[in-house]
């Protein structure tokens, strides 16, 4: 089996994390994937924000929580979020940035970091705050939170992949 399908095979989501910070060199690599995502018509409608500011992190995390209807962090203690958005007026914009998200988690696994796709970025950022974050760091525009890849390193071993259904493909030949 290839190298690529091998890291498809075994990645897995995290849901525990060590509070070590991920190197700026493997964060950037994983930033890169991320923008050679396919997007629809080759637009490029997303854009990530990493965030690795703490006090933002766990405002984020508040804010998340909050919406999600609990006290517990819902980026299990990574360090890093990595924030993707996409622009609203292009058509394909959801899909767009959700294979950004694969890009990025993928990009994660092939360098040893752990990933897990959170939720509630379109809530985060339909709110006056979410706006007034991406204000704040210089983002203007009509962005839709697709979703937060949260990365760090592992606290313990990941979850063994369930079986794949039988019914998962189907052939019209």
């Amino acid at each position: 089996m290839g190298e690529t399908l091998q890291i498809i095979r075994e990645r897995r989501s995290v849901r525990s994390y060590k509070p070590d910070m991920i190197p700026e060199e493997t964060l950037q690599k994983i930033l890169e994937a991320g923008t050679w995502a396919a997007t629809g018509m080759g637009r490029q409608s997303p854009i990530i924000v990493a965030v690795t500011n703490k006090e933002l992190r766990d405002r984020l995390s508040h804010m998340n929580a909050k919406i999600m209807g609990t006290d517990t962090d819902p980026f299990y203690g990574a360090p890093v979020v990595l924030i993707v958005l996409a622009d609203k007026h292009v058509p394909t914009h959801v899909y767009d940035g959700s294979l950004v998200m694969a890009n990025l988690m993928l990009a994660a696994a092939d360098l040893g970091i752990g990933s897990c796709w959170i939720h509630r970025a379109k809530e985060e950022f339909e709110s006056e705050e979410g706006k007034e974050i991406l204000k704040s760091l210089g983002i203007e525009g009509e962005y839709e939170g697709i979703g937060h890849c949260i990365l760090g390193y592992p606290a313990g071993e990941p979850k063994k992949a369930a079986d794949r259904k039988n019914s998962y493909i189907y052939y019209a030949r």
